[in-house]
């Protein structure tokens, strides 16, 4: 059993990564700015708390095995993350960042991609500016995982391909993955660590 401290606990990924983790017997520390958006449930410790107050977060992330920091980089800090995570003493962190900062084809982000047809995701530029920063946490015993270009709610069957920095489409040029095998893709990477110090992704 693995004591996971896992902030934002009720968003669309870092809700199937509480469901995928307490399913496994893990303990979870279930961080979230609204404590009323959770129920109690078996295996699993209620905590409010936002990231902007380190001293705070620092105090709950305390005295667990891993972090998951599973939040929208638009709203909050990395910095503000990454100093709650060195002030509690643990050296093991799982960032979910976005998907674009995968490369395509071509070498471009998939960012760049998207700007050309005039989309400009909110979350996208600041969760590639976290994972820039994240990669100079040479301090951290740190690993960061990107969804592919489509992450929707479906069915947990287990079944994905793993990639690096690479955006990962099928033969049909699809990217995508639902947010259940995405949690399943984590929790296997908790239990059995294979990207240190490394961005890896998962998708059909």
């Amino acid at each position: 059993m693995t004591a996971i401290a896992l902030i934002g606990s009720t968003g669309n990924i870092g809700s199937r990564v509480l469901d995928e983790a307490l399913a496994r017997k893990h303990s979870v520390t279930a961080i979230t700015r609204d404590a009323s958006k959770l129920k109690p449930r078996p295996g699993m410790t209620i905590r409010q708390g936002s990231t902007t107050d380190v001293v705070s977060m620092s105090a709950i992330l305390k005295g667990h095995d891993i972090i998951v920091a599973s939040v929208k980089w638009n709203e909050a800090s990395v910095h503000h993350v990454l100093e709650a995570v060195r002030k509690s003493g643990v050296k093991r962190v799982l960032f979910v960042v976005g998907a674009g900062s995968l490369l395509r084809a071509d070498g471009r982000t998939h960012l760049d991609h998207m700007a050309d047809r005039g989309i400009q995701p909110p979350t996208s530029k600041p969760a590639s500016l976290a994972l820039e920063e994240v990669r100079k946490a040479k301090d951290l015993d740190w690993t960061a995982i990107s969804p592919p270009a489509s992450i929707q709610p479906g069915d947990r069957t287990g079944k994905f391909r793993l990639g690096k920095d690479h955006l990962l489409e099928d033969e049909d040029g699809q990217s995508a993955i639902s947010r259940e095998d995405f949690a399943v893709a984590i929790l296997n990477e908790i239990e059995k660590p294979k990207h240190l110090h490394k961005r890896f992704t998962a998708a059909y």
